[in-house]
């Protein structure tokens, strides 16, 4: 049964406007949904708390002696990563192409700006939302095929959700690496930065 549909109040470029929205899905695609809004807010967190002039860093610039961090990706790269990844790994269960120029898994190469990759990221989220919502339980085992091979949708969810985790533990490292302690690891006392989209 489709989820109703509900008006809620939204800020239009400063104005407000009535926008139709869909309740949050039941059932296994709920639970999923559950998940990804979990992981989205942790991740969308730390990489907005990345200040402007420094989400172009990577260890790399460190010149750590005895590390061995080149060619690593550079926080601005890693997000754009994870979100290019994001619409590579839901496309299947959401059953529709990759979405053009995507060029996963790094991401669009001419996508440089802080702006840009923070929108790609969230977008790349509200895809996810949108897969996980034509998920059930009976079609959780389907075959989809996926970077040259046959999957089940559900272990395409296990890797979406363990693919972020795993660049969001590098990146709590890069943020401490420049001065940055991640939002969910500051005491609750601690003020969150002013968010910024701009870069």
């Amino acid at each position: 049964m489709r989820a109703p549909t509900f008006l809620i109040l939204a800020w239009t470029l400063g104005s407000p406007a009535l926008v139709a929205a869909q309740a949050p899905p039941a059932g296994f695609a709920g639970a999923i949904d559950a998940e990804i809004s979990s992981q989205e807010k942790l991740f969308v967190d730390m990489a907005e708390a990345m200040p402007p002039e420094k989400f172009d860093f990577g260890p790399e610039k460190l010149n750590l002696a005895g590390s061995e961090f080149k060619g690593t990706r550079t926080f601005g790269q890693q997000v754009r990563h994870v979100a290019a990844d994001n619409f590579a790994i839901w496309a299947p269960v959401l059953g529709e192409p990759e979405p053009p120029g995507l060029n996963a898994p790094n991401g669009p190469a001419e996508m440089t700006s802080r702006a840009e990759i923070l929108k790609f990221l969230r977008d790349s989220y509200t895809f996810a939302h949108r897969a996980a919502a034509k998920l059930t339980s009976e079609n959780a085992l389907g075959l989809v095929e996926f970077r040259g091979r046959k999957v089940t949708r559900v272990s395409l969810v296990v890797l979406a959700l363990t693919h972020v985790s795993d660049h969001y533990g590098q990146m709590a490292e890069y943020l401490r690496m420049c001065g940055v302690v991640p939002p969910a690891s500051r005491p609750r006392s601690m003020p969150m930065p002013a968010k910024s989209g701009g870069g």
